[in-house]
């Protein structure tokens, strides 16, 4: 009994560092943050739907870093954006805000 529970435990050692170095990386080129920080360029396919960690307050702090003015009517949309409106240049415009942290104006 006590040589078949050392073998367990000598097995149950391995078994987890083995798993470990047989795995590629999820992502080759782990250089490309998930979320952008607030002076990079936006992702030209933005914005890009995905899960959103964003609160509805660090959204309207993004596009405030971004020079808007009066962000308003915040909404996280079905694809994960939000969404909302926003002064520019003296005009309102539709801003967004992606799980990226890429701002967009339209």
């Amino acid at each position: 009994m006590r040589k078949s529970m050392t073998s367990l435990l000598l097995l149950a050692a391995i078994l987890p560092a083995s798993a470990q170095t047989s795995s590629p990386p999820a992502n080759r080129g782990a250089n490309t943050p998930a979320v952008n920080s607030p002076n990079s360029p936006p992702n030209p396919g933005a914005p890009v739907a995905g899960a959103n960690s964003f609160t509805e307050g660090q959204a309207k702090s993004r596009i405030e870093e971004k020079g808007f003015k009066n962000v308003h009517e915040l909404k996280k949309d079905d694809a994960g954006v939000w969404r909302g409106k926003a002064d520019q240049n003296g005009k309102t415009v539709t801003v967004s805000v992606d799980f990226q942290g890429n701002v967009v104006a339209q």
